[in-house]
């Protein structure tokens, strides 16, 4: 019989929509960098709009301040973002990991002061947590792999009743190197993920062909990344797929 799978789940954007906390949280950092930035308390659109290109915490506390900079324009950011991010870093002399750091301060905050008030600005998404549970009765562990700090992803899970195989925040390396070091496990890897550019860098890594690829259509999914999948070798996963028993995953 062959070996039920290890799922891997990327956190924000898959399990839990914490759009709301990014904005409070960014916001917070950015203004501990720039005390004269004016921005606003709710997310404005092209928070929204820049989400799908951020990949690690650092990148959206530079541009929630960018967001703050009269002229900005989040839609050409957007458009090209790999080289609007180090030419706004570059033109603020800030460092990523002064903007990280910054980050991980405003939350390590909140969690102390206000853990209740932290963890409401995050819901999982509708299903989650019981698909998740579920998934022990398939035969099937499950992993957390993400670009916050696996604290902050511990809190939230604890929280919710959930205990992962294991997690992996960003403090274990990068997403292709965590997924290297789980096939010693000698299980197939499931490797389920919102964020395309990701999908296809572990399509390309060297010792990950084998790895099944998903894109969680309910992510905060940029124009088009849901377009030309099979050529990329990356399955489609809707929230009815999801739910479905893991024999029926495409």
């Amino acid at each position: 019989m062959a070996a039920a799978p290890l799922l891997v789940f990327d956190f924000d954007g898959v399990l839990v929509d914490g759009m709301a906390e990014y904005w409070w949280s960014a916001r917070h950092a950015a203004l501990r960098l720039d005390p004269g930035l004016t921005l606003p308390e709710a997310a404005p659109p092209g928070f929204s709009l820049l989400r799908p290109r951020i990949h690690k915490g650092w990148e959206m506390v530079l541009m929630a301040a960018e967001l703050g900079r009269p002229g900005f324009d989040p839609v050409a950011a957007a458009a090209d973002y790999d080289r609007a991010m180090p030419a706004a870093l570059a033109a603020r002399g800030w460092r990523s990991d002064r903007l990280q750091e910054a980050l991980e301060v405003v939350r390590r905050t909140a969690i102390a002061e206000g853990p209740e008030a932290w963890l409401a600005l995050h819901r999982f998404y509708p299903g989650v947590p019981d698909r998740l549970r579920a998934l022990a009765a398939e035969g099937a562990d499950w992993a957390v792999l993400t670009t916050k700090g696996g604290a902050f992803a511990a809190r939230l899970l604890a929280a919710a009743g959930l205990t992962p195989w294991a997690l992996y925040g960003h403090e274990q390396g990068s997403k292709p190197e965590v997924l290297l070091r789980l096939r010693t496990e000698g299980r197939p890897l499931w490797f389920v993920e919102d964020r395309r550019p990701t999908l296809e860098l572990v399509r390309a890594t060297a010792g990950l062909e084998a790895v099944r690829c998903y894109l969680a259509s309910w992510g905060y999914l940029a124009p088009g990344d849901g377009e030309g999948l099979a050529a990329a070798c990356i399955r489609w996963l809707t929230p009815a797929a999801f739910a479905a028993p893991l024999a029926a995953w495409p």
